[in-house]
């Protein structure tokens, strides 16, 4: 039996917001420099983002006086229901990933679900990135 080639990290949250809300705050830069790939112990020096299918986004961020760079190219952009792009951090793996972002009404807001495909080389940080998408939506909050 051969050892699978990716793996799935699967997040839900949901929040007290719109879908059109939450799914903005995805793509606007001054909303999203505040949580995405953002770090309590860091500062996002540079962001960008060009929200449209085939544009990309590009944040970094500096941490124990080293720059991460976050980058990514999308894929699918249908508001207010769903992102879908390749996301990579060159200095460590130039091959993308792939994230997809499910934004479903429920309740008194909407349900938001991440699911970031990852090579299987990286199982070692499954764990990792579960725990650091946790805190980003839980970041993003406050900034909806």
């Amino acid at each position: 039996m051969s050892k699978p080639e990716t793996l799935t990290v699967t997040v839900s949250k949901h929040f007290r917001a719109s879908a059109e809300r939450v799914y903005d705050a995805w793509l606007k830069p001054e909303s999203a420099r505040q949580w995405l790939f953002a770090t309590p112990d860091g500062e996002m020096v540079a962001y960008e983002i060009d929200a449209r299918v085939g544009g990309g986004f590009r944040f970094t961020d500096r941490r124990d006086g080293k720059e991460w760079e976050h980058v990514g190219t999308y894929i699918e952009l249908t508001r207010p229901h769903r992102i879908v792009f390749d996301f990579a951090l060159p200095a460590i793996e130039p091959k993308p990933d792939r994230v997809t972002i499910e934004i479903e009404r429920e309740g008194d807001g909407c349900k938001l679900t991440l699911t970031h495909v990852m090579d299987a080389k990286y199982a070692d940080y499954f764990d990792q990135t579960v725990n650091g998408w946790t805190k980003m939506l839980a970041m993003m909050e406050p900034h909806i």
